[in-house]
């Protein structure tokens, strides 16, 4: 084990256990290594009752717990409701709301010669609350998480950056750097990391975490 390791978790405990929202964020194109990672880590963040998304800016195809759970955008999960669709710039026409007895009606109509609304390609999550720490899983440089920092750049300041990864090429850009360029996989990492932070592995945390490995 690496000599400055308990030092690592001892900060990562430390930034994790006095804050409340956070987020872990994914390269381009993850491997399955890297996404087992990052939803051993979500689910196991959920269980110590923090506000924690999951977010890369690639679509993810694994057969993983949580992989459900990923999203575009960054945010923290915050209490306002985010109700997300695919646009087209001129395709809505005007937006409005009607309240019907215990019922928001919120209402989108499409610009004349635009196609309506799709229900099926709606999709909802919670923002508004600003981050304190982000994850960022087996990426050697923030430019590796592509448009999910080049649209955000302004989110990773101020805020602890926690860095896990094993590339050779890491450039120890986080506040925190947990960068093992020996270790056999991210998962491996990342099971010795939710262990000291003191979460109970249950049974989706392990299957994830098996599948990286």
């Amino acid at each position: 084990m690496d000599n400055n390791q308990p030092l690592i978790f001892s900060r990562i405990n430390q930034a994790v256990s006095q804050k409340l929202s956070g987020a872990i964020t994914l390269p381009v194109n993850p491997s399955i290594d890297a996404v087992a990672s990052a939803t051993a880590l979500y689910l196991s963040l959920l269980k110590l009752g923090k506000n924690i998304s999951l977010s890369c800016s690639t679509k993810v195809d694994y057969d993983l717990i949580g992989v459900d759970k990923i999203q575009k955008n960054l945010s923290a999960s915050g209490d306002s409701l985010m109700i997300s669709f695919p646009y087209v710039d001129g395709a809505i026409d005007k937006i409005d709301y009607r309240i019907e007895g215990d019922s928001f009606n919120l209402i989108i109509a499409p610009r004349p010669g635009f196609p309506k609304l799709d229900p099926s390609k709606v999709s909802y999550s919670y923002t508004g609350e600003k981050l304190d720490f982000i994850f960022v899983l087996d990426s050697p440089n923030l430019a590796s998480l592509g448009e999910l920092y080049q649209t955000n750049q302004n989110q990773f300041q101020g805020v602890e950056i926690i860095n896990i990864d094993r590339h050779l090429t890491n450039a120890n850009f986080g506040t925190i750097n947990y960068v093992n360029k020996t270790a056999s996989s991210l998962s491996e990492m990342v099971f010795f990391l939710i262990k000291n932070l003191g979460v109970e592995l249950d049974k989706d945390i392990v299957t994830n975490l098996y599948a990286g490995l």
